[in-house]
């Protein structure tokens, strides 16, 4: 399942220095809908695209939604940072 979402870059306020986004409530749906065997803290492995920046990782639930969290080389390499609205491309791997 491929999608693409814009969103914007946010601190986790449990913990500082870690970023994420939020996947919209739509494609969330669509992602939790699927079967799939469960995997650590309901997490499904991914691979995203920021801009020319692709990587393997799992999105996690966070209410309604998933979250997707952005590794530091990532926010480097495309210059962004929070507060920044981004483009993702988002392939769900299981199931």
């Amino acid at each position: 399942m491929r999608i693409r979402f814009t969103a914007e870059i946010y601190e986790w306020s449990a913990r500082r220095n870690w970023f994420f986004v939020d996947v919209p409530p739509e494609p969330s749906a669509d992602i939790s809908d699927r079967p799939r065997m469960p995997r650590g803290f309901g997490s499904v492995r991914v691979i995203a695209t920021i801009g020319g920046t692709t990587w393997s990782t799992s999105i996690f639930p966070s209410g309604d939604t998933y979250a997707l969290p952005i590794k530091k080389a990532v926010l480097k390499a495309e210059g962004v940072g929070q507060g920044d609205e981004i483009t993702v491309d988002l392939d769900a791997l299981d199931g």
